[in-house]
Order: C-alpha cells, then sequence, then structure tokens
C-alpha cells in the first residue's frame, strides 16, 4: 500500500517482463507468413531520377512485388504547419532525390534475405545535381534550389524586435557563433512497423511510435480509409527521444502495399539504415551578442538563429521554440530574435530531446561564461546578479515566456555547494601554478525550460467487481515508467494497491483517443488527466458507499486497508467490491480530458568538472552534478532514470556525438563506428541534487522531467573544456570536444 501519492519509491511494473524477456516490440507482431519489406534508398544527396528499373528485382526468388512512387500513388506529405505547402515531400521520391537515404522503392519479399537480394538489382536512374550542405550554403544566392516551384531554399522566418537597438547601454558586448551540432538519435529499437489486412479492408498496424493515433489518422486519410477501419498499436517501444513522433513515408508505404497485396508486411530499419532514416535533431548555429553594464548586469540579448532542417522542413517551428527560451533562468530587459529556417540536402530535423529548448540554454550558457570572462567576474556572481528572484514568479521573459514557479538562486547554490566549487577553484589554481599538462576545468550551467506541450489528454478508470482497478491513457511508454507512474497515482487516491491497478495505453481499439508523447507531458498532462478520472470514480464510490453505510458521502472516507468507512468509526466499513456491486449498472468508471492551459518550466543548475590534456586535447569528465527541479516529485526512481539517461544525451552531444557530411551530401557517420557514442564507463557516476518547486498550473504540481538533465548538461560540460583552456587563451569550442578539435583550438591559440 501507497502510504502517499507523492514522494514514494515504487518499483517499476513493467521491469518483471522485460527483465524476464517479455518485451512486446513491434517485430514480434510479424505473423510468420509476413512479405519482409526492404527500402531501395538514394545513394546520392541530390538528383534527378529518370527512371527506375525493376524487372530484375521482380524475378528475383522469393519477391513478391515492388513499389516505387508511380505503383503507389500516394499523395505528397506536406511540411510544418508554418511552412508553405510548396516544400511537400513526395512518398516515395518521385522526380527527385534530396538526401542520401530517400527511399525511392520498396522490395517485398518472402524473407528479409530474398528482399535484401533483391534491392541490389533495383536499378535507380539519377543524374547527380549541385547538393546544398550547411544552412549557411543554402541561402547562397547561386546556391541550387531543392524546391524551385518555392523559389527558396528558405522554408520559414521571423524576427522579433530585429530593428531595435537592444544593446544600447551596454559597457561590455560579448559575441560569439554557437553550432549546435546535428545528431542522430540511435534509440535501441530502430525504426519499424508491421501492417496486417483485416477481412472488413481495414488495417492493423503495430509500430514504434510515440503517436499510435496520429499514425492512424495519417494512414486513414492517406489511404482513404475510414479512422475506424485502422487499428494501431504501439507496443513496447524501446526508445523515441523524439524521433518516433512522426508518422514516417515508410508507415504510409508499407501500409499501402499491404493493403494492395492483401498480406501482411513487415519492416525494421538495420541500423545503418536508421542512421540515414530516422529524423535526426539539433543543427541549429547562433550568432549571439550579450550585452551588460560593468557592474555585470544584463542590458540586451540579440540571438540569429540559422536552423538546418534537411530535406524537408517538418520540423520548422523548432527555431520558434528556441527563441521562447533565449534568455534562461536571467532577467534580460531587451531580446532580439530571428530565426531562418532552410532545406539541405542531408535528412531531416525533428524533434530530438529537448527540441529547441537545448539549443536556447547551450546559448545563453556560452555567452554568460564569456562575459564573466571579460569583466573578470566569477560566472557564480555573474550568474546570481542576473538570476530571475524567486518572489518574482510568475515572470514573463525577454521573449514573452510566462514562468509558472521557480527558485533558480537555491538551484545555483545547492550545485555548487555539493560540487565543493571553492575548493575546485583552489585545486584548479594549484594545477595552473605547476603548469600541470592536465588543466582542471570547471563549468556551470543554469536552465529553464518548457514543458506540457498538447495540453489535453484523455484518461478513464474504472472499478471491477474484484476492487481492482483499470486505467486508460491516450498517451505512449517509450521506457519513462508511465504504468508505474499511474498505477501509483490512481492506487493511492483509491487506496488500494499498486498491483491491482492494470494501465492500458497505445492501442487504438482500447483506448479511444490520445495525444501521444513528447515535451516531457505525460505526468503533467496525461497524469492530470488520470487525476481527474479517479476524482470522480472516488466521489461516486463515496456516494455508493455512503448509502450502503446510512451516513453522507462526506462522512466517507477511505481507509488505511483499503475499505470504505465512516469518519470517527473505524469499526464499520465497506469493500471496495461491496462498493461496485452496489454501483449504478454494477460498475464504476469516469473519464477525463481536461485542458491544461499553461506550460510549466522546469529548472535546473548542473557543474561538470573535467579534466584537459594540453598535450593531446583529451577531455575527461570527472564529476557532474545535477541539480533538476521539475515540481512536486511522485515517484523519485523515475525522476532518477529519467535525469541518468538525459545526462548520458546531453554529456555525450558535448564530448562525442555529431552527423557529418561531406561536401556532396554523403553521409560520413552512417554507422556506429564512425558516429561516436559513449559506454557507460566512460561517464561519471552522477551527483544529484533534488528541489521541488510545485507549479500551480496543474492540480498535481508537476513539471517535466524527461528532457531537463540533457539541456542543462550540455554547456556546463562545454563551459568546464573552455574554463580549463583559458589561460592558453582560449575562448571558445563547439561540441563535440574531441581531441582533434581540442588540439587544435590549444594550437591556434598558442601561435595567436
Amino acid at each position: 500500500m501507497t502510504s502517499s501519492i507523492f514522494g514514494s519509491v515504487v518499483r517499476r511494473v513493467e521491469d518483471p517482463r522485460f527483465l524476464a524477456g517479455r518485451g512486446r516490440f513491434t517485430d514480434i507482431a510479424a505473423p510468420p507468413d509476413a512479405l519482409r519489406a526492404v527500402f531501395v534508398r538514394s545513394i546520392i544527396g541530390h538528383g534527378r531520377l529518370s527512371g527506375i528499373d525493376t524487372s530484375e528485382a521482380r524475378s528475383s526468388p522469393g519477391v513478391v512485388q515492388v513499389f516505387t512512387a508511380e505503383d503507389l500513388g500516394l499523395d505528397d506529405r506536406p511540411p510544418a504547419g508554418n511552412v508553405a505547402e510548396s516544400f511537400a515531400r513526395p512518398v516515395p521520391a518521385r522526380g527527385v532525390v534530396r538526401y542520401a537515404g530517400e527511399p525511392v522503392a520498396l522490395v517485398l519479399a518472402e524473407t528479409l534475405a530474398q528482399a535484401e537480394d533483391a534491392a541490389e538489382l533495383v536499378v535507380v536512374d539519377a543524374d547527380a545535381m549541385d547538393p546544398v550542405v550547411g544552412p549557411g550554403s543554402a541561402l547562397d544566392p547561386s546556391a541550387p534550389l531543392l524546391f524551385p516551384q518555392a523559389g527558396t531554399n528558405l522554408a520559414h522566418e521571423f524576427a522579433e524586435g530585429w530593428d531595435e537597438d537592444v544593446l544600447a547601454g551596454s559597457d561590455v558586448i560579448v559575441r560569439a557563433r554557437v553550432v549546435h551540432q546535428r545528431l542522430a538519435p540511435v534509440p535501441m529499437e530502430t525504426n519499424a512497423v508491421v501492417v496486417r489486412p483485416t477481412g472488413d479492408d481495414g488495417l492493423e498496424i503495430w509500430a514504434s511510435t510515440q503517436v499510435p493515433f496520429d499514425v492512424r489518422a495519417d494512414v486513414a486519410e492517406w489511404l482513404g480509409l475510414d479512422r475506424s477501419a485502422v487499428r494501431v498499436v504501439a507496443p513496447d517501444v524501446g526508445g523515441g527521444f523524439g524521433a518516433k513522433l512522426h508518422v514516417y513515408p515508410e508507415y504510409l508505404i508499407c501500409a499501402a502495399a499491404a493493403l494492395q497485396l492483401g498480406r501482411a508486411v513487415a519492416w525494421q530499419e538495420g541500423r545503418s539504415e536508421s542512421m540515414l532514416g530516422l529524423n535526426h535533431g539539433r543543427a541549429q548555429i547562433h550568432e549571439v551578442e550579450l550585452g551588460a553594464t560593468t557592474e555585470g548586469k544584463l542590458v540586451g540579448l540579440r540571438v540569429d538563429i540559422l536552423a538546418d532542417m534537411g530535406a524537408y522542413p517538418i520540423g520548422a517551428y523548432l527555431p520558434v521554440t528556441t527563441k521562447t527560451m533565449v534568455s534562461g533562468a536571467y532577467v534580460v530587459p531587451r531580446a532580439a530574435v530571428r530565426g531562418r529556417a532552410v532545406v539541405t540536402n542531408t535528412v531531416p530535423v525533428g524533434e530530438y530531446r529537448g527540441a529547441g529548448r537545448p539549443e536556447a540554454a547551450g546559448s545563453i550558457e556560452r555567452a554568460m561564461d564569456l562575459l564573466a570572462g571579460d569583466l573578470g567576474i566569477d560566472p557564480v556572481e555573474l550568474r546570481r546578479r542576473n538570476l530571475v528572484p524567486a518572489d518574482a514568479f510568475p515572470y514573463t521573459n525577454a521573449a514573452g515566456s510566462i514562468y509558472d514557479s521557480g527558485d533558480y538562486a537555491a538551484a545555483l547554490d545547492l550545485a555548487t555547494g555539493l560540487a565543493g566549487y571553492e575548493g575546485l577553484r583552489a585545486e584548479q589554481s594549484e594545477r595552473r601554478r605547476r603548469r600541470d599538462p592536465r588543466q582542471l576545468g570547471i563549468g556551470l550551467s543554469l536552465y529553464v525550460e518548457s514543458t506540457g506541450f498538447g495540453r489535453k489528454e484523455y484518461a478513464s478508470v474504472s472499478l471491477g467487481p474484484d476492487g481492482t482497478a483499470v486505467v486508460r491513457v491516450g498517451t505512449t511508454a517509450t521506457g519513462q515508467g508511465h504504468e508505474t507512474a499511474f498505477a501509483q497515482r490512481v492506487g493511492s487516491m483509491l487506496g488500494i494497491e499498486v498491483e491491482c491497478v492494470e494501465v492500458r495505453h497505445s492501442d487504438t481499439a482500447d483506448v479511444p483517443r490520445g495525444e501521444g508523447t513528447y515535451g516531457s507531458r505525460s505526468l503533467q498532462i496525461a497524469g492530470t488527466a488520470v487525476h481527474h478520472a479517479a476524482e470522480q470514480v472516488l466521489e461516486r464510490a463515496r456516494e455508493t458507499a455512503g448509502s450502503l453505510l446510512e451516513v453522507a458521502a462526506a462522512d466517507v472516507v477511505v481507509t488505511s486497508e483499503g475499505r470504505f468507512g465512516v469518519a470517527g468509526s473505524p469499526d464499520t466499513s465497506v469493500s471496495w467490491a461491496e462498493v461496485v456491486a452496489a454501483a449504478p449498472d454494477g460498475a464504476l468508471k469516469a473519464e477525463a480530458r481536461p485542458f491544461v492551459r499553461e506550460l510549466t518550466y522546469p529548472f535546473g543548475a548542473h557543474v561538470a568538472v573535467v579534466e584537459v590534456d594540453v598535450q593531446t586535447g583529451e577531455v575527461r569528465l570527472l564529476r557532474h552534478v545535477a541539480v533538476d527541479d521539475c515540481g512536486r516529485i511522485l515517484n523519485p526512481q523515475l525522476v532518477e532514470g529519467q535525469v541518468h539517461g538525459g545526462l548520458g544525451q546531453g554529456i555525450a552531444q558535448a564530448l562525442f556525438e555529431e552527423v557529418r557530411y561531406d561536401d556532396t551530401g554523403t553521409p560520413l557517420t552512417s554507422n556506429l563506428t564512425t558516429y561516436v557514442m559513449p559506454a557507460a564507463s566512460e561517464l561519471p557516476s552522477f551527483e544529484r541534487g533534488v528541489l521541488e518547486t510545485p507549479t500551480p498550473v496543474n492540480p498535481l504540481g508537476a513539471k517535466g522531467i524527461g528532457e531537463s538533465a540533457t539541456v542543462g548538461s550540455t554547456p556546463a560540460v562545454v563551459n568546464a573544456a573552455v574554463d580549463a583552456l583559458s589561460p592558453l587563451g582560449v575562448r571558445h569550442l563547439d561540441p563535440p570536444l574531441t581531441p582533434e578539435r581540442v588540439w587544435r583550438a590549444i594550437r591556434a591559440a598558442r601561435r595567436s
């Protein structure tokens, strides 16, 4: 029994099935006779299709069919909502290929090996065209146009306060070009879909997705089916990180093929294929200017955002999200922001853990360290002088975002206290004095991020005659522990064991509607819906129990034994089973879909301690202290899991990961031998501090936590490396901090 809903560690109810190998992943759903799908993909970055010869592949052993765009006749996929339709995407490629890895044909065979062999026999005639690689190249007046009908490679732009002199009155202005490199999500489970035709001209689809209801809607629309004829199941999803938020063209192509052939179709990406097919993240370049007085008080901020959207601008709203968070945790009196989203001949860029907010935090935190250096003020002290005060909430930042609650100074004090900041500075001074070849660096990062997008969600709670509860919810779990969190919440509210609560989700035939999982929304949005549904069930149960006990509903309480009793009369009670049996229709059920009107703004402070070998450029992370405030905490164990995962990804961005292309648009990081990721042995044991600043925005007081540690960790590590090398004249480094990159920066600083 859980005595309190908040702050109780309840072991994840999901874990036993995973540890026992009973997890249900998409490919398991493929029936034995399913056709195996292999996509033929472009090997060039930009080219005009003059023909696709499938004849030899069609006659290959085991091949049932080969589909091209002409065979399928699917409508184009739209870009992001803020982009003109002239940037729409043909499915599959038709007329032009726009990135290496873009699907141009689908081969279906009885076995995967047969499909792979036949795919090698498809001859794609494509006349190479000049590619556009890098966002700066896209805006060159002489650059090739990816979409000639659009007349530009600029998919979307905005400017707020751009014509104002927001830096006027500054005594000191620092400037930096901050690169937020392109990243690949690399989930453990690659993208996958299994499509099975049903007897009524419908489809059953299993997909490794964060948004099964979106998959249902899009498949129905693109194939001309009624939504009721399409069932979508997202089983156990082996990692999403935002990359599985989109309805991929491959889903639609496999669904269309299954419908035409009347046979099940199964597709699972290979790892290298995933590096070329799953949407990438980040890929923004910021030109940052930050002005302040000689006393270190901020005056104004100017940020120019140039975002690489890849070949199809499905994420063109990401620079807008970045804009909302550019001032971070600081009082910035004036800010000017310009954003431009451009298309290039590379993999499309979409959401990736943090989705626009890590970019904002990375830029303001680099600028704050540069400003501290120029003013000769300790980085902690400079930040403390400019933090939004705890009594200022709700606080409207320079971009118009309304921060709900916070205590940023408390986070900074806790993080630096846990790190032993003064002692670290003393050790650093000693190493510098003796010219140690391994210099110590201390990096700080304060962050605020926005969470709780998609502000409505479905939930229902029902009680059966045996006293067990069934919760249905419209979000989709991708490893976060949803089943534990929702079971814990309902169990505590209704006074029943967590083991007696079944949480059902991610099946459009079982749950009537849902928004999915993204933007750290699940507990605060879906949890609010579950809260309201459970409240209604409890209210109805108390009314029924009151009738049985012959007292007013207001006098009925839930006892510690999970029964209904009368306040002040401990010997009189009835069980859930008795209450359910006496309820109208012999059941207790309630649905809820509340609308949470405002976003929440988690925050935190990180301290990274690194050691940099000035002879080789190697950066080694010695310690990482993370203080992350996500409002009221339901289950500390789930929070720790999210923070540890977020730290791993944020630190990996700082030190290891980067998607790279050559000048022809050929990917240079198409597998895990060239795209470097850390092992657990390359990360330290994380040190954690916890604050709880409840939000008034939802009844739980909860904010998001899924992305917070990623937002805060990257700039702390980068700042630490620059701090270690600052006596040598190194002023700025862009991630990833590879030994070669750092070594070259040291050499350049010494030469100057």
